[in-house]
């Protein structure tokens, strides 16, 4: 005896639609470690600063370069780069396409010669006026997600990490009349190792 040539048809439209939606991923411990998630983190913010950036044509690394240039007037390109942490090979590159542009301008350093000392061109001044205001539309929306007091605990977050510097364990109370037992030394130990290691 046929099937219902309509039932079947329902049911294989079914099948394909299952099939063509995207398979939950298991990602483990993923999802708890930082580096993982500072890495989706940038991906989510870059995707709407490059769409607001498109604006003026201007990507993040450009946009950081033109900052530090219009901050600080006549810097050479090695102090730049290191500041900004830009292999040199690649700040060269970069540089060209902004005073291709023209944006910026290489001139010689006055205290050295052999050296090129870095400045914006009134074009350079203009886009960085209209940078300011998207950088400006950027971060309400960030703060809009986490708020004035997350935004300020997370950039004190990201500084610690990037100096290294480490959180000072609260201070435990002892209370009147008892002594805190020490514990003993391979535990003693072992907690050294963790808290040296981290977690991440």
């Amino acid at each position: 005896m046929a099937g219902n040539p309509q039932r079947q048809t329902k049911k294989t439209a079914r099948t394909r639609a299952a099939a063509r939606r995207p398979r939950e991923v298991d990602l483990g411990p993923l999802p708890d470690l930082i580096g993982f998630m500072l890495r989706h983190a940038q991906i989510a913010v870059f995707r709407e600063v490059f769409q607001l950036f498109s604006q003026v044509d201007i990507r993040p690394a450009q946009f950081s370069v033109l900052t530090v240039i219009e901050r600080n007037p006549g810097l050479t390109q090695s102090q730049v780069s290191a500041a900004l942490g830009i292999k040199r090979t690649n700040f060269v590159a970069l540089l060209d396409s902004l005073e291709h542009r023209g944006l910026a301008t290489r001139q010689a350093a006055k205290n050295d010669r052999r050296s090129h000392a870095l400045h914006l061109t009134e074009d350079g001044k203009a886009v960085m006026r209209k940078l300011r205001q998207l950088v400006d539309i950027q971060e309400r929306r960030l703060v809009d997600r986490i708020g004035e007091s997350g935004r300020a605990q997370l950039i004190e977050l990201l500084h610690r990490l990037i100096d290294g510097r480490r959180m000072k364990a609260p201070q435990r109370t002892r209370k009147r009349g008892r002594v805190a037992a020490k514990p003993p030394r391979r535990q003693a130990a072992a907690k050294r190792s963790l808290t040296s290691r981290g977690m991440g």
